[in-house]
């Protein structure tokens, strides 16, 4: 006897019907469990995908431009402050938008809060857009998410940050390194804290295997989290890292928390 399952795949026929079939399943499912967007609630048309609507997108607070070309934050009277919160080795840092307010803020929780996985892909889409000195494209060479605490994994079953991590790997095509660094300890949620607090918060929270310093050596890393407000978490982080043997480090995230002076008039 021939074996059936090669007859099957090759058959265009079969093919064809199993796509039908696939076609139906979907839209019985549309129609018993109608797709909504995770952030505004509205139906999801059927050509959008994801779990968050076009209109949700559009609505992302970007950051303006003028950018300052270090650290991606808008000139304030031709000044950058932002760049005083980074340490010397820190190459460049790019942000999407504004959060935790608005759309953006609206699309993080979803992700981080509400479980919305498939949110982290159209956050990596258009972390993927963001422009970066032309060093930074050519010398990267793998991205590195926030770690979080065995406990605080287990309590949220996944990372936000290794999931918005390997969306844009595959867009950027270098690799997604998650064995490079640990988080030593359960540190207080950063969100309500004070600067002060938050960098006494991650102060040694990390650490890096000695088993990967030969890999570290000479690295150009980019560290990858869903939101930056004060970046006392990444440039622990980098700290770290540094440490361990990269030879710089840039900074990537989908939001970014305004300071006092960024605040719109109202």
């Amino acid at each position: 006897m021939f074996p059936l399952r090669p007859l099957l795949a090759a058959s265009p026929r079969v093919a064809s019907a199993r796509s039908v079939l696939r076609g139906a399943a979907a839209g019985i499912a549309d129609l018993l469990l109608p797709r909504v967007c995770v952030v505004c609630e509205s139906p999801l048309a059927a050509h959008e995908r994801g779990v968050v609507c076009g209109r949700c997108w559009t609505r992302l607070d970007g950051l303006p431009h003028p950018q300052c070309t270090r650290c991606g934050h808008p000139h304030i009277k031709h000044s950058c402050r932002w760049c005083d919160l980074l340490p010397p080795f820190i190459r460049a840092v790019r942000s999407v938008c504004w959060a935790p307010s608005g759309a953006g803020g609206a699309i993080v929780h979803a992700l981080k809060y509400d479980g919305w996985r498939a949110a982290a892909d159209g956050m990596a889409e258009r972390m993927a857009r963001l422009a970066w000195p032309i060093d930074v494209i050519e010398e990267r060479t793998a991205l590195v998410p926030v770690p979080l605490s065995h406990a605080r994994l287990r309590e949220r079953g996944f990372n936000q940050s290794e999931l918005i991590a390997r969306a844009l790997a595959s867009r950027w095509r270098i690799p997604v390194w998650t064995d490079l660094m640990s988080r030593q300890r359960n540190t207080e949620t950063q969100t309500r804290l004070t600067p002060s607090d938050r960098l006494r918060n991650v102060a040694g929270a990390f650490d890096v295997s000695s088993s990967v310093s030969t890999r570290l050596r000479g690295a150009h890393l980019v560290l990858v989290d869903d939101v930056v407000t004060t970046a006392a978490t990444l440039n622990a982080c980098a700290e770290t890292l540094m440490q361990g043997g990269a030879r710089i480090i840039s900074y990537v995230t989908f939001g970014r928390a305004r300071s006092a002076s960024d605040r719109p008039l109202s």
